[in-house]
């Protein structure tokens, strides 16, 4: 029985895995490898990804081969007497250059990736994000400073299809297919903004101004949460960037204006009831 109810968990996750590039906007169940990449900077990080995976399953492929020679060749058995060579200077050159070589063959496409992860020369549009205890708020600086805080969306207050711990009250809204610059800094502790579909994982400082971009494939909805330990409730500050076409953005924008043209906007209750651990997220 056991071994049916495996096998069906198996197979129901091999399904899950193959299933996920085509709508990988969040992680899934029985995911094992990386959401789906929409954006060039996720492709160019699973692409470097691959690079790695290849060279070091090389390598471990040839360390094993090594050892199995060793045990094979020289037990005592197969070599009863053995040698009593010390040094072999060949020997030593070529396991000092040939890492050496590997190294270097790595460190150029990394420095190539984090070039083009730095930051965009021509973006369309610039956007703030500020991470605070424990919301973000986004600030639009090209639209007459519109900005907003973006809260977590309590479990009683979900609805159908909305994920769990992931969903939020107001989304970050960006135009598909444009250059966007994202400028982040933090009121309080250090937090980090991440969405993985998107290849964005950028700490939010207080005090300092950290810079990348973002050009988003296709419209969607992509997920992300804060990636570094920021307090007690650092599990419940998720992230959600709704990615619509450029005539919808356009559409957009015009109703935001009138809701979130204001520079300071009023901070939700939810923030004292956060800071003082009164919001139950269980």
């Amino acid at each position: 029985m056991l071994k049916k109810e495996f096998l069906y968990l198996f197979i129901t996750g091999v399904i899950t895995v193959i299933a996920v590039p085509a709508s990988a906007q969040m992680a899934e169940p029985w995911q094992l490898g990386f959401q789906g990449a929409f954006s060039p900077s996720a492709e160019r990080l699973h692409d470097f990804h691959d690079l790695l995976l290849w060279i070091i399953v090389s390598i471990t492929l040839f360390v094993l081969f090594l050892l199995i020679y060793v045990v094979v060749k020289f037990n005592r058995k197969a070599n009863p007497t053995p040698s009593t060579t010390t040094h072999n200077t060949k020997l030593e050159i070529i396991w000092t250059v040939i890492p050496v070589l590997i190294l270097v063959m790595i460190t150029i496409p990394s420095l190539r990736v984090l070039y083009f992860l730095d930051h965009t020369e021509d973006a369309d549009m610039t956007v703030k994000i500020v991470g605070h205890q424990w919301y973000w708020s986004y600030e639009y600086p090209d639209e007459d400073d519109m900005a907003f805080d973006s809260f977590i969306v309590e479990d009683d207050e979900l609805e159908e299809g909305q994920p769990r711990l992931l969903t939020v009250d107001k989304a970050l809204v960006l135009p598909a297919g444009k250059n966007i610059r994202l400028l982040m800094t933090s009121t309080d502790v250090i937090h980090s903004w991440a969405v993985p579909s998107l290849g964005v994982k950028l700490d939010t400082v207080p005090g300092r101004l950290n810079e990348t971009w973002v050009r988003i494939n296709e419209p969607g909805m992509y997920y992300g949460q804060c990636s570094e330990l920021c307090g007690v409730n650092h599990g419940f500050m998720p992230i959600a960037v709704k990615a619509l076409s450029e005539a919808d953005y356009a559409a957009w924008l015009v109703e935001a204006r009138e809701e979130y043209s204001q520079t300071q906007q009023p901070v939700s209750i939810k923030v004292a009831q956060m800071t003082t651990g009164e919001v139950n997220y269980e």
